[in-house]
């Protein structure tokens, strides 16, 4: 036999295997503060899950900037490596062509 919840002043609330129940037996209906507890859970999981959502796809977003902003810097310094090396380049050509010229002007002399 069941047992009442508390006294006996509290009409048709029993304890069955399942836990409380409440109506005229063990097998009623959901009170209703079951129910707003099941709603209420249901939109913190909504909310939840869509804040995890909109944070995963703002950290993308920024990291595929960032991406974006290292390739610049990157190519950046190929170039400016390309222009030393090309500067150096030409500053060897300078100082062959200075030589040709202090050749030529030693042969115009003598």
């Amino acid at each position: 036999m069941l047992k009442p919840a508390w006294n006996d002043t509290h009409k048709g609330v029993f304890y069955s295997r399942k836990g409380l129940f409440y109506g005229k037996g063990a097998g009623g209906d959901l009170p209703e503060n079951v129910i707003v507890a099941l709603i209420a859970f249901g939109g913190t999981l909504a909310g939840t899950f869509g804040g995890i959502i909109t944070s995963n796809r703002l950290t993308n977003y920024r990291i595929q900037q960032l991406e974006v902003k290292v390739d610049k810097h990157n190519n950046l310094i190929e170039r400016t490596y390309r222009l030393e090396e090309f500067n150096s380049i030409l500053g060897e050509k300078i100082k062959v062509a200075n030589r040709r010229i202090e050749d030529l002007e030693k042969g115009a002399k003598a």
